[in-house]
């Protein structure tokens, strides 16, 4: 497996994409809706590593206590219903199991670390 991005909760989209850009030169790679979720997601990068920033915006979210910004760490695997059954049976939480935001889109799962943090599993198509 390899770390592909870590994702925060953000309060505003715009205020947010302006500060990773300007403050520390990250470029905006993408940014769509995502209405399954009633989420708004944009991905971010710098030049010299593959790693990116997720910022996801929750179109119901109110409230927002420190500490509540982390969203996900995502990892990329070959094989992800692979993965989570050997996940599982390792006794790790699955908090959601494989599924696809549609045609030719990536296959993903999520489960949870110890701490209640969310790992987003995905297998790119």
């Amino acid at each position: 497996m390899r770390l592909l991005h870590t994702s925060i909760t953000v309060k505003d989209m715009d205020e947010s994409i302006a500060f990773y850009t300007k403050h520390f030169g990250m470029e905006l790679l993408s940014r769509r809706e995502i209405p399954q979720n009633g989420a708004e997601i944009a991905f971010l990068g710098l030049k010299d590593t593959d790693h990116r920033i997720e910022l996801t915006w929750w179109k119901g979210k109110k409230d927002y206590a420190e500490g509540d910004q982390l969203d996900h760490l995502a990892f990329g695997t070959a094989d992800v219903k692979e993965e989570v059954e050997k996940l599982r049976k390792a006794g790790v939480e699955i908090a959601k199991e494989p599924y696809s935001l549609g045609p030719g889109s990536s296959e993903i799962a999520f489960v949870k670390d110890p701490n209640g943090i969310w790992l987003e599993l995905i297998q790119r198509r």
